[in-house]
């Protein structure tokens, strides 16, 4: 006999796992995708440094991930730099590409963010025919190749679809894969550059807003690795703000 739920208590249910699949991948590819990629990026709230973009590419022959991937914000440095090589062997093709300071205050964050995605995918040997990128927003897709302006540069490679969700790095495979390859690679090369300029610390803090490296802003100002454009010094402003526009902010920077 099965017994009631007390009176006064909650019936307890097993959470569901928060562990990415391929199951959404795989969804795709019955529907006649040949070749995915999954798409992160990480730096675009750092105040130093370039914006990085991860891809990752799979297809029907790929088998699931590596254990223990996830959203790169969920590991830490010394999990993601063991599984960075697993990755790359695990992927049908890889890739990361980066938008420096000076492009990012050349022509805005979020045509860096599409100019670092496109030189990602121009490292892979596949052609993809399917994104699937994390976040609500496509901004991978150039609005300039559209219409008319398509047909101006017939050279030029088409773009490939982009499939958007929310919260994607949590759920697929090929987006967390491709995350953490992107913070590995990001992060290699801030701690790289750390010691041209130490007062900073982007050995700690990889170029994010960290008290130590605001306080290094304050007393020496910007280098030539900081995001001018932005105000990041805090000059006519409060210390709240000084970061970055509200859409460029990204958390951990660890």
């Amino acid at each position: 006999m099965t017994q009631g739920v007390r009176a006064g208590t909650r019936r307890r249910t097993t959470p569901r796992s928060t562990r990415p699949s391929l199951r959404l991948e795989r969804a795709l590819l019955r529907e006649g995708h040949s070749v995915l990629v999954g798409m992160d990026e990480v730096g675009r709230g750092a105040l130093a440094g370039p914006v990085s973009v991860g891809v990752v590419a799979i297809d029907a022959t790929i088998r699931s991930a590596p254990q223990g991937v996830k959203d790169s914000k969920l590991l830490s440095q010394q999990v993601r730099e063991r599984l960075a090589p697993r990755i790359r062997a695990w992927a049908l093709d890889w890739g990361v590409g980066h938008a420096w300071p000076e492009e990012i205050d050349a022509i805005g964050i979020m045509s860096a963010l599409r100019l670092a995605g496109q030189r990602a995918l121009a490292q892979l040997e596949v052609a993809p025919d399917l994104v699937v990128l994390d976040g609500n927003h496509d901004w991978l897709t150039d609005p300039a190749r559209d219409g008319l302006l398509a047909l101006a540069d017939p050279a030029a490679p088409p773009q490939v679809p982009v499939r958007t969700l929310i919260k994607a790095d949590l759920t697929c495979s090929s987006v967390a894969a491709a995350s953490v390859l992107a913070k590995v690679t990001r992060d290699d090369h801030m701690i790289a550059i750390a010691p041209e300029h130490p007062a900073y610390s982007w050995q700690l803090n990889k170029g994010y807003a960290a008290p130590e490296h605001q306080e290094a802003l304050r007393t020496l100002g910007p280098c030539a690795h900081h995001r001018r454009s932005w105000n990041i010094t805090g000059t006519n402003t409060s210390d709240r703000d000084m970061t970055v526009p509200h859409e460029a902010r990204e958390m951990n920077p660890a």
